[in-house]
């Protein structure tokens, strides 16, 4: 993610990866169990699909699972794929 990106928090109420982008929000949804996060679901509103967001929220969930120590199993098409095609990450699943 660039400097100018939006930052991607980890909403723990919600249970979901958060980025705020031109007054909607793009998310990652996960369960956790013990030390791993599945990730169940990634949407990006309507209005703002085709921008490579839902990307970049994937993104900052996986750096966030990395800094906190912890694994990530992709249970959606997306987060699937995503992590196929990025190997970057490979040390992340669980």
């Amino acid at each position: 993610m660039s400097q100018n990106s939006p930052a991607v928090r980890d909403n723990t109420t919600l249970r979901r990866f958060e980025m705020d982008v031109d007054g909607g929000i793009a998310f990652a949804a996960y369960r956790r169990e013990g030390d791993t996060l599945f990730i169940l679901h990634v949407e990006t509103p309507p209005a703002l699909r085709g921008r490579g967001i839902a990307a970049k929220v994937m993104c900052g969930a996986l750096e966030s699972i990395r800094h906190d120590g912890l694994k990530v199993v992709p249970v959606c098409s997306y987060a699937e794929a995503f992590l196929t095609r990025h190997r970057e990450y490979d040390d992340l699943r669980g």
